[in-house]
């Protein structure tokens, strides 16, 4: 799945194209402004950047500039949007080694079109579908070589997703986690029916075997969302994240297979949840730092979604609505969840 980093100061251009790309099978994060698009890019690398010409405190070619100035950036694929009016500004950038253009308005069409002509130039295309992703946070899919896989049972698809998460494990130890309420005998038996199915799903050759320990085919190499997630939690811990970066990591997050209820997937969701409410408590420092009272609002909101017994959230949650003059503040200070009412 290609990354792609969108940077545009009009929030409703960044919606429009992020929707977009994503239905088009693009991983899209966004950005409001250069800046801390290049903190984003501290820490992650996408396979294509389209940025806005006209912004404030920084230009789309002031933007370009730094990263061509950047030795492991200089050779990032980058395509600028410009209307009519910038047509000046656009042979600047081709100048300081913009990649291509595309003007404004644009259909669908038009922009999916310049992105796959721009990514089969750079040979990712192939590359991409070529590889595996596994996806579990709030859905449970993988997809290889360009296409979803169709999995023979729930089951197999299950233990692929236990075998990413535990790396290399015995018979016994995949049979207690995912039937603890079979005998071993039968538990053991149900072990190899799946594998044998994961195997159909897949090839024969993706999962091996040494000295009775099974493990995926070190060649599969998936790509795995919340290996993702966690990569870039332990960033914002780090304090290396922006806080426009923070707000699309918070946005991954999602129930971790859903209809899975074996023990081991409900300590893959305690320990995801920890993370999420870890990351939404430096986002709403990082919002209510940048006076984004607003922000913070939202951020203390979704933590009390998860855990409605946090008081230093309904306490954050309070000041920052009584900051802007929300009405509801006196709802958070009487710990009163309107979870209905979207913050707008």
């Amino acid at each position: 799945m290609p990354r792609i980093l969108v940077v545009d100061d009009d929030a409703a251009i960044l919606k429009l194209v992020s929707v977009i790309l994503s239905r088009a099978g693009h991983e899209v994060r966004t950005s409001t402004h250069p800046v801390e698009a290049l903190d984003l890019l501290k820490v992650f690398t996408p396979d294509l950047v389209i940025s806005d010409v006209v912004m404030p405190y920084m230009t789309g070619l002031e933007f370009l500039e730094k990263i061509r100035a950047n030795e492991q950036l200089a050779s990032l694929p980058f395509m600028l949007l410009s209307s009519h009016a910038e047509r000046g500004d656009v042979r600047r950038g081709m100048n300081l080694g913009a990649d291509d253009y595309l003007p404004k308005p644009f259909t669908p069409q038009d922009l999916t079109g310049a992105i796959d002509a721009r990514l089969r130039r750079a040979g990712l295309n192939q590359q991409n579908e070529n590889q595996m992703q596994a996806k579990g946070l709030g859905t449970a899919q993988v997809s290889w070589k360009g296409s979803t896989v169709t999995w023979v049972s729930r089951k197999a698809l299950e233990l692929f997703f236990y075998l990413l998460e535990h790396k290399e494990v015995t018979s016994w130890e995949a049979a207690e986690a995912l039937w603890p309420e079979k005998d071993e005998a039968r538990a053991s038996s149900l072990f190899h029916t799946t594998l044998h199915r994961l195997r159909r799903s897949l090839s024969n050759e993706s999962v091996v075997s040494t000295n009775r320990r099974y493990a995926l085919a070190s060649d599969l190499n998936p790509e795995y969302d919340v290996q993702r997630f966690e990569l870039l939690a332990a960033q914002a811990e780090q304090g290396s994240l922006g806080l426009e970066e923070l707000r699309e990591l918070v946005a991954q997050y999602g129930n971790y297979l859903p209809g899975t209820d074996s023990p081991w997937a409900d300590d893959v969701r305690a320990r995801l949840e920890q993370k999420q409410l870890t990351l939404l408590g430096i986002a709403a420092r990082a919002a209510t730092a940048a006076g984004r009272d607003r922000d913070a609002a939202q951020f203390h909101q979704r933590a009390l979604a998860i855990d409605p017994m946090s008081e230093h959230d309904w306490q954050g949650l309070a000041k920052a609505l009584d900051t802007i003059g929300d009405p509801r503040a006196r709802l958070a200070a009487q710990r009163e969840a309107w979870w209905a009412v979207d913050l707008d």
